[in-house]
């Protein structure tokens, strides 16, 4: 297994508990191990999602939905959760479905993989960077950056994302395709003072729209001091990873603040509250909730005094604010990455990989899992799931003689 990660580690362990005969071996360039398990979910390792219907689940996937469809019908969130359970680690399931340990600790999940792994027989190789696969007749040679070389008859690939092409240069050299990696799972940075003031507020649900695209997500939106954050920016910036790159991270972004809310039926509302109430304070009253802070900007960009009553609001005015409400814009200029939890869409070209097994089409013994692929899922828990969905089809498949 050339990877310490969770795909790595998982693959490593199904494989030997599949067969005990087979001597199996992590190799980790780095002088640690499942670091992304250590860090995910601020410390708590959000495991994987309860969500349990193979269709359902692929849908967090904007690369490998299709090949991730069938692969889940094989290994899913259910057997995640028990495997992990059975191996002594308790779980709970979130109100938003994201599965964490009840310890709240990611150490329980690492401590869970290493036990597994030990008692299984895997043996791991820290400091060990791999410079090249040579295939030989029935067996494989790796070569390592100490200039030591490796015999195995076959190789689970679980390296993780890389945030250039020319980090999979040594598979590429093997006459697999390498989709060139781009960042996903990112926030948008905007430059608008005003805004960056209203920092900390949180709005659930909004609807999103990347202006110029099909893209469009509903979920939580957080205002930073930098922009955007929240799941439905994540998610976005999940879907979109390859256009906004192509963009070079400058776009049109749209939110509907009053999510499900429609234009005529909200114009109707404030008419006959206009109507209704004409010397009444604009802000008590309205048909819809929204923090005090974020409504005042609204009602600052539409040129309405904090103050006014509807009698002073204009016919113009009132549809400034309908616009601001439910098509406000915002040009968003450059990206924040979690570096320390860096997701790419890119990788191994996933017609180049047998998802039934997990194995090359272009090298046979040679096998993928994890993030290495052309696959990334939304935030949730869904990457993780991938990790250990393939991870375990490469490793039963590797395990057979």
């Amino acid at each position: 297994m050339i990877g310490a990660g969770a795909a790595g580690y998982f693959s490593a362990i199904t494989c030997a508990e599949m067969n005990a005969e087979n001597e199996v071996f992590i190799i980790e360039k780095t002088g640690k191990t499942l670091q992304k398990v250590s860090i995910s979910g601020g410390g708590r390792c959000n495991v994987t999602n309860a969500c349990f219907e193979p269709k359902a689940l692929s849908l967090n996937y904007p690369r490998g939905e299709k090949e991730l469809k069938s692969a889940f019908s094989r290994f899913q969130p259910k057997d995640t959760m028990q495997w992990f359970e059975e191996r002594g680690v308790p779980l709970k399931i979130e109100p938003d479905n994201r599965v964490f340990p009840q310890s709240n600790n990611s150490q329980s999940i690492i401590n869970a993989l290493e036990r597994a792994a030990q008692r299984a027989g895997v043996q791991v190789l820290l400091n060990s960077s791999v410079v090249s696969i040579v295939k030989h007749q029935g067996h494989f040679e790796i070569k390592l950056s100490s200039n030591n070389s490796i015999i195995a008859h076959k190789i689970i690939v679980a390296s993780g994302g890389s945030p250039k092409a020319s980090g999979l240069d040594w598979l590429k050299e093997l006459g697999h395709e390498i989709i060139s990696p781009v960042p996903s799972l990112f926030t948008f940075n905007i430059k608008d003072e005003a805004l960056r003031s209203l920092s900390g507020i949180s709005m659930d649900p909004v609807q999103l729209k990347i202006v110029g695209t099909k893209i469009e997500t509903v979920g939580s939106i957080l205002i930073t001091h930098w922009g955007f954050s929240g799941p439905a920016v994540l998610k976005s910036s999940a879907f979109a990873a390859r256009i906004l790159a192509e963009k070079t991270y400058c776009f049109e972004l749209e939110i509907k603040w009053l999510s499900g809310k429609s234009e005529d039926a909200l114009r109707q509302e404030l008419m006959n509250l206009k109507a209704a109430n004409p010397s009444r304070q604009m802000q008590t009253g309205l048909p819809f909730q929204l923090p005090k802070r974020l409504l005042n900007y609204l009602l600052y960009k539409s040129g309405i005094e904090e103050n006014a009553s509807w009698q002073e609001v204009s016919k113009e005015a009132l549809n400034r604010f309908i616009v601001s409400l439910l098509y406000d814009r915002y040009w968003a200029e450059g990206k924040t990455t979690f570096k320390d939890e860096f997701v790419t869409s890119g990788g191994v070209a996933r017609p180049d990989i047998n998802f039934k097994t997990m194995e090359s089409k272009k090298v046979k013994g040679l096998y993928f899992a994890g993030e290495v692929i052309d696959i990334d899922g939304v935030t949730g828990g869904f990457n993780f799931q991938a990790a250990w969905t393939t991870g375990f089809i490469a490793g039963s498949a590797a395990a057979a003689i």
